[in-house]
């Protein structure tokens, strides 16, 4: 079919259309375009029909009105009347209410998000599926950013649904209260490997918001199975380039299993999954999100029983649409139950999320939390007792207690220049396995070594490799950065105050020196970034 031209059809038929993708909009073909595909339109007037096609790898949605126009001056008005019709996104919006919307028998879950600081979603007992008649207008289409449907599984599965009561607890432990829910970038959030059999096929992209912190402990997590445990001959870099598809959901599946696992001490595990109807009337203190209220919860007494389940709904946690990385921390908080997590914070941190700059973050004993097992909200050694003046302190700060397998490095160019750095204790810098989430500037990375014995064998750490990846799409490989402790000790020049202190003191560099101490740092050819 043709826009804007003056045929038969055109005098005949007028048509609006807007196209959605998943986050993503497509734009409408220009006058006098045609559509590879033509739609069948019925011969009564006044006739509304609802035609779906592929184009452009989204869907198409036409609506497809027929009246009859005496010239083709005629239907450009109608045609610009019905453009400005559907332009007004605000009060289109409630067509995709969080019932989904059908076309042609098939079911797409689509609930109606919009980007801002706190998002809004009402109950869906009270949306609208008409919409209001209005009255702005603009050129070019544009169309809800929504989020695609959220995965379920079916309530024959097993497992318990989640209590009232287990609810308003989930919620205060990672908001502190029960009325705010997860935004638009969490929702959104889910496990997305690389290209498999590319130079980043272990590797997660990462998002921009809160979840990145989540995404990012999960990848170490991936490269200590990909590197140290899982049973193969050969665990090197050569072979991160080389996982497959099917590898890169055994590698997902065993890290999940294997931060749930630890949470539960390592005698219990939870995995939180979606089922399609509500398991519970909510309080009128409690604000809905059609979401949480359909948990299903099934639990495990060994980490391999876990691991095959995740396996089996994985899903669950690597398919756009799925609330992934939201239903991997529910499964953690539920794995090291709201008892214990409460006993695991102290008087500075009473819930795991902080809202800031429009988005929630993760607070440092949700970090620790994924890393260690426990929620401590501190990155020192043990339980501090007493202040800096050696006075007891009313009540203790709770620390690090263990050493993990993952550790952490921090490093804050405005806190280094206008406060203090926090000072990470050696639980965490100096791990179990050569793997550590880094926290640089408020951005969340990977820093690893393939080698096992470096933490181990004091002759490794005069000269070695450290690889970096920072989650972004804009990274296309894994830097390589050579490190040397023993021949060349580097120092601040004060007198070089000139220039962009990132490229006098690159972040990462920074980063790395908080752990080895005056380390010259080659980055082997690579700009420096993190």
């Amino acid at each position: 079919m043709n826009f804007g031209q003056d045929s038969p059809a055109a005098r005949r038929n007028y048509s609006a259309f807007f196209a959605f993708g998943y986050g993503r909009c497509l734009k409408a073909p220009e006058a006098g375009e045609s559509l590879s595909r033509t739609v069948e339109l019925q011969e009564s007037p006044a006739v509304l029909n609802l035609t779906t096609l592929d184009y452009a790898h989204g869907r198409v949605v036409y609506f497809n009105m027929e009246g009859s126009l005496q010239s083709a001056t005629q239907v450009n008005t109608e045609l610009d009347d019905i453009l400005s019709q559907i332009a007004e996104l605000d009060k289109w919006r409630e067509i995709f209410n969080t019932r989904g919307l059908e076309l042609q028998g098939c079911f797409a879950k689509r609930p109606p998000e919009r980007i801002k600081a706190e998002e809004e979603i009402e109950d869906v007992s009270k949306s609208s599926t008409s919409a209001q008649t209005p009255t702005g207008y603009i050129n070019q289409l544009m169309v809800p950013y929504s989020i695609p449907r959220s995965l379920v599984v079916s309530p024959s599965l097993g497992g318990h649904p989640v209590s009232p009561e287990l609810a308003m607890s989930l919620r205060k432990i990672l908001f502190g209260n029960t009325f705010h829910i997860f935004n638009y970038e969490w929702k959104k959030s889910f496990f997305k490997f690389r290209e498999p059999h590319s130079n980043l096929s272990y590797a997660l992209e990462a998002e921009r918001g809160g979840a990145r912190a989540v995404q990012m402990a999960v990848q170490a997590h991936i490269i200590k199975y990909l590197l140290f445990t899982r049973p193969v001959e050969s665990c090197t870099m050569e072979s991160l380039g080389e996982v497959g598809e099917k590898e890169q959901e055994r590698a997902l599946a065993a890290a999940l299993a294997d931060i749930l696992w630890t949470a539960g001490e390592e005698h219990t595990a939870t995995v939180s999954l979606v089922t399609p109807e509500r398991c519970f009337t909510p309080h009128l203190d409690y604000k809905l999100d059609s979401f949480t209220e359909k948990l299903q919860l099934f639990s495990f007494k060994k980490k391999e029983d876990t691991r095959k389940f995740i396996y089996e709904h994985i899903q669950c946690f690597n398919e756009e649409g799925s609330h992934g990385v939201i239903l991997f921390l529910y499964s953690l908080i539920f794995s090291r139950s709201i008892v214990r997590l409460q006993e695991d914070l102290d008087f500075t941190t009473t819930h795991l999320l902080h809202l800031g700059l429009g988005n929630f973050g993760c607070r440092q004993a949700l970090l620790n939390l994924l890393m260690t097992g426990r929620a401590s909200p501190n990155v020192f050694n043990g339980t501090l007792l007493y202040d800096e003046d050696g006075s007891p302190l009313a009540q203790p700060l709770h620390g690090v207690l263990a050493r993990s397998d993952v550790g952490y490095l921090h490093w804050s160019r405005e806190q280094a220049e206008h406060t203090k750095l926090p000072t990470v204790g050696s639980m965490l810098k100096t791990p179990k396995l050569p793997i550590w989430v880094c926290n640089i500037n408020g951005t969340y990375s990977v820093l690893f070594s393939p080698t096992r014995s470096l933490l181990s064998d004091w002759k490794m750490e005069h000269l070695f490799h450290l690889y970096f990846y920072n989650g972004q799409p804009t990274q296309c490989s894994t830097a390589m950065l050579t490190i040397d402790t023993h021949s060349h000790h580097w120092e601040a020049r004060s007198t070089d105050n000139q220039g962009d202190p990132e490229r006098r003191f690159p972040s990462l560099e920074m980063t790395i020196r908080t752990k080895w101490e005056g380390a010259a740092i080659d980055w082997n050819g690579t700009v420096p970034f993190f």
